[in-house]
């Protein structure tokens, strides 16, 4: 009996070493296709750090751009900001001449009312010599005075708001 339990022992023990021997060599493919994917994974690894340091690169410019435009930016908006101020000046001066010539045409509208129409005279004034500058012989229309100072406040007013915008 001996011979036969030492013969399935040694049988179990080459059935053993058979399934090691086949499991090693399962073992030993898987290895290979992790070895073969270590590369690929480190060559992708690779392609993400130039990537990245790329992308690092990129972003730093945009700070560098960023932090340029705002300081033009900003010296533009004071520049802009002075410019609306003095606009402002202009505007307010110019509403006050507006009023001031008003103020005029009513009063000389009350004058006219007030001074009686003086006769016609009896010789006609002699003839003036010519003139260089026609328009100046002839008296200035206070409504059109008034018109033509509401016309440019107006402009005024539309260059303003253009600017600010």
């Amino acid at each position: 009996m001996s011979y036969g339990f030492g013969v399935i022992i040694e049988g179990l023990v080459a059935i053993l070493l058979m399934v090691t021997i086949g499991y090693c060599s399962i073992l030993n493919n898987r290895l290979k296709r992790l070895k073969a994917d270590e590369r690929v994974l480190k060559a992708t690894i690779a392609e993400l750090i130039t990537a990245t340091e790329m992308a690092e690169r990129a972003v730093a410019g945009l700070r560098t751009t960023a932090r340029e435009c705002e300081s033009t930016l900003g010296e533009r908006m004071l520049a802009a900001e002075q410019c609306c101020a003095e606009l402002n000046r202009q505007v307010k001066a110019g509403d006050m001449v507006i009023e001031r010539l008003a103020r005029v045409v009513v009063a000389s509208r009350k004058l006219d009312e007030v001074q009686p129409v003086a006769a016609a005279p009896a010789a006609p004034p002699p003839p003036a010599a010519p003139r260089a500058a026609p328009a100046a012989a002839a008296p200035a229309d206070p409504k059109a005075v008034a018109a033509a100072a509401r016309s440019l406040a107006d402009r005024l007013r539309e260059r303003m708001s253009a600017l600010a915008a």
